[in-house]
This record gives C-alpha cells, structure tokens and sequence, in this order.
C-alpha cells in the first residue's frame, strides 16, 4: 500500500513540474534585457510562438486585430525611467505589450495591465500608442523574437516581418 502511495504522488509530482515548466511549452518563454547608451534598461519578457505553416497576417497574428505580442502570457515590457518611445512620454514601469498589425504600418500599445494572461486587453488601460512602419527581413524568421540595442532600438521580428521602434531617455 505505501509502494502504491508513494507511485501516485510521485507521478503527481512529476505532472505539476511538467505544467509549470515554461521551457517545454511549444511557444517557450524568452527574454530580452538591454542597457541603452543614454541609459535606459529595457527588460522584455514574452513566449515566441512558431509560424508552424501558417501564414503571418491571416492566420496567426491577424492584420487590423489586436494581437498580443508574442505568446501565453501578456509579453511585458520595463522601462527603469521615464521614456520617449518613438517620441512620445512614457512613464517608468512595466507594462502589457501589444499591438495591431497592419500591411505597412504596426500599432505598438503599452498597456498598464500587464500581469495576466495575453488575449485579455482592455484598450482603456493604454498608457501610451505609437505607429511605426513596417520593414523587410532579409531571412524569415520562423520564430517569433523580439530584439533590442544598445541604441534604442527595439524590433518585432518574425517571418519576413520586422517591426521597429525607438526608446530614448526622456530628460
């Protein structure tokens, strides 16, 4: 009988890690963490999910739909003081990252609830919104990724997308 006990929760044990072990999920958590030359720490945290055969823009990541930026939990984005993103104020702190997809040009929202799982987005609780154009990547890329320079510049890439916008020190 204590055998049997001891083999059940053993496997329980085993099935709750296997949940909470990000890193196996089939779009596995990621981060990107930069310190700008004008000083600005930018910390990013999101899951990146995989084009898988599916087409960007129609059925993953819908163009003129909120999409949330990555995936599983809201992607989240920390900025240690206050900023210009693409030239507008923005305050020092973390927030939800999400954003529009267009065929030329991506709507970037910094919401203010960012610790809750990605599709729930309340457009009332934007902090800020920019527009930035779309570029060209000259490989695709089959995993989404979000990257970030020394410069301040921060980019969403994935298939033949890259998506940019900038972050500077507000003074």
């Amino acid at each position: 009988m204590r055998v049997l006990i001891l083999t059940i929760l053993t496997l329980i044990g085993q099935l709750t890690f296997a949940q909470t072990d990000k890193s196996k999920r089939p779009s596995p958590p990621d981060n990107t963490k930069v310190t700008t030359t004008d000083g600005v720490t930018i910390d990013i945290n999101y899951s990146r999910p995989s084009l898988k055969g599916r087409q960007l823009g129609v059925d993953i990541a819908p163009i003129g739909i909120v999409w949330r930026t990555g995936a599983n939990e809201a992607t989240t984005i920390e900025f240690n003081k206050d900023v210009l993103v693409e030239g507008k104020k923005l305050a020092a702190g973390k927030y939800g990252l999400y954003s529009i997809p267009g065929e030329h040009e991506t709507t970037i929202m910094f919401n203010k609830v960012w610790n809750q799982w990605g599709t729930k987005y309340d457009a009332n609780e934007d902090a800020l919104r920019v527009s930035v154009s779309n570029a060209t990547a000259s490989t695709s890329q089959e995993q989404f990724k979000i990257n970030a320079t020394p410069q301040g510049t921060v980019s969403l890439e994935w298939g033949q997308y890259v998506v940019p916008f900038t972050v500077k020190a507000s003074n």
